[in-house]
């Protein structure tokens, strides 16, 4: 059987789905006009300093690894050039504007993913959706993150975000997968405000936010008992 096939108490609890789709239409729409002001005032700051796009758009895989188009403010600059020196594409600390690394600190680049929420490609809370060629990367185990629809936050967001190892992130996904529902998402949701407020785990060490994953580690990685 696939491992990124839905299971568990996803597919078994039909009526807390129910549910937290409910929430998550009307959160996100409540959510689209209460900050209607900050999408503006970034949409405006972004286009005055990096010009256009204003967002980013970047297939990613969502419920059973399905892709979707997830929105996101743009943060980097595309200028291949910075302070007279050239600039490497592939190093994102060197594209790192100053608006763009505001936006991050205070997670105001992933406002626009509310709209993704609107439209059922994520959901408030659940994993993170990373990149397609991540896919054939991931363990049997690891690939199970697949089995619920992607999230703005999470169980690995609140419990260090990008401060993880890809090995702990995936456990911790994995943990939320197995024990999910309505009152694990209603922590999570609670703790998120904190976490942002206090900038916590914005990056991984030495990077500006995660480095690629590139396979799971050789040793073997128990699941951590939940932090939150």
């Amino acid at each position: 059987m696939d491992p990124s096939v839905p299971n568990g108490p996803w597919a078994k609890r039909r009526a807390q789905r129910l549910v937290k789709r409910a929430v998550d239409v009307a959160a996100s729409a409540a959510g689209l006009v209460v900050v209607s002001p900050v999408l503006a005032a970034a949409a405006v700051a972004i286009r005055a300093t990096m010009g256009s796009p204003v967002l980013f758009k970047q297939q990613r895989p969502g419920l059973g690894a399905k892709p979707f188009e997830l929105w996101k403010f743009r943060t980097m600059s595309n200028e291949t050039k910075k302070d007279d020196r050239a600039v490497d594409p592939s190093k994102d600390a060197q594209r790192l504007t100053r608006v763009g690394k505001f936006l991050r600190d205070f997670s105001i680049d992933e406002l626009p993913q509310l709209v993704n929420v609107l439209r059922g490609d994520m959901t408030l809370i659940g994993p993170r959706p990373l990149l397609l060629q991540y896919l054939p990367r991931y363990s049997p185990e690891q690939a199970r993150r697949h089995q619920m629809p992607p999230g703005i936050t999470g169980w690995a967001q609140i419990n260090g975000r990008n401060s993880l190892s890809w090995d702990e992130k995936f456990a911790l996904d994995v943990w939320y997968i197995d024990h999910w529902n309505l009152w694990l998402d209603a922590k999570i949701l609670w703790t998120t405000a904190s976490r942002v407020l206090r900038r916590d785990g914005i990056s991984s060490a030495g990077h500006v936010t995660m480095p690629e994953f590139l396979g799971p580690q050789p040793h073997k990685v128990t699941t951590p008992p939940p932090r939150a």
